[in-house]
C-alpha cells in the first residue's frame, strides 16, 4: 500500500446510545490520485476496570453531568490534527506511535484514549477506503489472516449488575449459538431466542424492560436469583426449539469486581446473593453451575485484584470452560503477559477504547493468541452506530465477539455489518462455531 497523506481532521461531541457525549472524527486522506472521507465514533464504558487507559471527561456538572468531552475534542483539533496534517503514514502503527508519543503518558491521560482512539479508527478506515478494500480485509493484512471466519455471537440477553438496577450481581447472562454452520443461521437462532425470553418473562409476570446493551432486567425474587435467569433463558431456547447445550450454550459476565472487597485479614470477599464468599467458595459456585448448565465462558468470575484466585479458578475449571479476562487484561499486552505468567484465565476480552489505539490492540491479540487464549472482541455499554468491531472480529479470525443483544441500533448495526461481511465472503466465508472453544 502507497502512503497515506492526512488532509482534513475535525473531532465533534456527539451522543452514544445512553445519551451522554463522546468522540466523533472526520478525517479526509490521500493516497496517489485517490481521496478518502470517513468518520469513527469512539463507545465508552460503564463497568471499566482500573488499569484502562483514561478516556477524557471535561468534570464541568453544568453540562452533560460533568460527561462532556470537549477536551478530548479539542486536543484533537488543536494538539493531534496540527501534528499529522500534510504528513505521510505507510502504515497504521507509524500514526499510532506518533500520536502516542505526543501525549507521552502510560495511560494516554494527557490526550485522552477517546481523542487518540478515534483518529486511530479513522486513519484504518480512511486507509482501507483508500486501498480500495473493505476495513475487514485491510485490517487483515496488518494481522497477517485470511481474514474468512465470521464470529460466534455472545449475546446479551439478559441484564444485570451496573448494567441494570435489578438486585442481580452478575452483569450479563449470554446465549452462545455455536451449533450452527453459518452465521446468519446463528443470528436467527439469538433473535428467536430473545423473543421467545421476553414472551416468557410477559408470561411470568417479570419486567421486559432493557438494560444499557439491550438485554432484559427483570427482578427476580427468591434464594437463588441468578439461577432463576438461568432458567428462563433455558426455558427460552426450548421455546424457540433449539437445544441447549448442542445448539445453543450460556455464557456469563460476572465483571465480578463491582461486588468485591478486601476483608480485615487481606482476603477478597464477595458479596453475592446477601452471601459473604471467598474466592474459593465463588470458584465452587461456578463449578456447581458448570455441572447443572450449559456454560462454556465464563468473563471476570473474579475481581481483577484477586490474582492467586484467578490462577485457582483456572487450575479448578479452566480445562473445560472458558475463562475471559476483562476487568482483569484491560486488553493490555502487559496485563496479558503477568496473566500469562500466572496462569490465570485462558482467554481475553478485546475493547479498543481500553488501550486506546488499533495498533495496541492487534498487538494484544496477536500475543494472546500465540499463548493460546482465545480473544473476544467486545462492544462497550455506551456504544453508537460506529461499525468497526464487526470488521475486527473478521479480521483477526478471532472467532468470538459480544455485542450486545437483538435490540437497539447501536448493537444490531454490528450483526447487520457481519451479515454483510458474510455476504460479501460469499462461499469463502466460514463460520467459527463450536471450534471457537476447541481445547476447553
Amino acid at each position: 500500500m502507497e502512503t497515506v497523506k492526512i488532509k482534513h481532521l475535525e473531532a465533534i461531541e456527539v451522543l452514544d446510545s445512553r445519551g451522554f457525549p463522546t468522540v466523533e472524527v472526520e478525517m479526509q486522506a490521500t493516497s496517489a490520485d485517490r481521496l478518502a472521507q470517513v468518520r469513527a465514533i469512539v463507545p465508552s464504558g460503564a463497568s471499566t476496570g482500573e488499569g484502562e487507559a483514561l478516556e477524557l471527561r471535561d468534570g464541568d456538572e453544568k453540562r452533560y453531568w460533568g460527561k462532556g468531552v470537549l477536551r478530548a475534542v479539542k486536543n484533537v483539533n488543536e494538539k493531534i490534527a496540527p501534528a499529522i496534517l500534510k504528513k505521510e503514514f505507510a502504515k497504521q502503527s507509524l500514526l499510532d506511535d506518533l500520536i502516542r508519543e505526543i501525549d507521552g503518558t502510560e495511560n494516554k491521560q494527557k490526550l485522552g484514549a477517546n481523542a487518540i482512539l478515534a483518529v486511530s479508527l479513522a486513519f484504518s478506515r480512511a486507509s482501507a477506503e483508500l486501498s480500495d478494500r473493505p476495513l475487514f480485509q485491510f485490517l487483515a493484512e496488518t494481522f497477517e489472516t485470511k481474514a474468512n471466519t465470521l464470529p460466534v455471537p455472545l449475546m446479551n440477553i439478559l441484564n444485570g449488575g451496573a448494567h441494570a438496577d435489578n438486585g442481580l450481581n452478575l452483569q450479563e447472562f449470554m446465549i452462545v449459538p455455536v451449533g450452527f454452520d453459518r452465521f446468519h443461521d446463528a443470528l436467527r437462532a439469538g433473535s428467536e431466542v430473545f423473543h421467545a425470553l421476553k414472551k416468557g418473562l410477559k408470561t411470568k409476570g417479570l419486567s421486559t424492560s432493557v438494560g444499557d446493551e439491550g438485554g432484559f432486567a427483570p427482578t427476580f425474587s427468591g434464594e437463588r436469583p441468578h439461577e432463576q435467569a438461568i432458567e428462563v433463558i433455558l426455558e427460552a431456547i426450548q421455546t424457540a426449539g433449539y437445544k441447549a447445550g448442542k445448539e445453543i450454550f450460556l455464557a456469563l459476565d460476572c465483571a465480578s469486581s463491582e461486588f468485591c472487597q478486601k476483608d480485615s485479614r487481606g482476603e477478597w470477599i464477595y458479596q453475592f446473593e446477601n452471601r459473604s464468599l471467598t474466592s474459593s467458595q465463588m470458584i465452587q459456585l461456578y463449578d456447581e453451575w458448570l455441572d447443572s448448565f450449559p456454560i462454556i465462558s465464563i468473563e471476570d468470575g473474579l475481581s481483577e485484584h484477586d490474582w492467586k484466585g484467578w490462577t485457582e479458578l483456572t487450575k479448578k475449571i479452566g480445562n473445560h470452560c472458558q475463562l475471559v479476562g476483562d476487568d482483569l487484561f484491560v486488553t493490555n499486552a502487559k496485563t496479558l503477559s503477568k496473566g500469562i505468567k500466572n496462569q490465570a484465565g485462558n482467554s481475553i476480552l478485546i475493547k479498543l477504547n481500553q488501550i486506546g489505539t488499533v495498533t495496541e490492540t492487534l498487538e494484544t491479540m496477536k500475543l494472546a493468541l500465540q499463548s493460546k487464549y482465545s480473544c473476544v472482541v467486545s462492544h462497550r455499554s455506551g456504544e453508537t452506530e460506529d461499525t468497526f468491531i464487526a470488521d475486527l472480529a473478521v479480521a483477526t479470525n478471532c472467532g468470538q465477539i459480544k455485542t450486545g443483544s437483538l435490540c437497539r441500533t447501536d448493537r444490531t448495526a454490528k450483526y447487520n455489518q457481519l451479515l454483510r461481511i458474510e455476504k460479501r465472503l460469499g462461499k469463502q466465508a466460514r463460520f467459527a462455531a463450536s471450534g471457537a472453544f476447541q481445547g476447553l
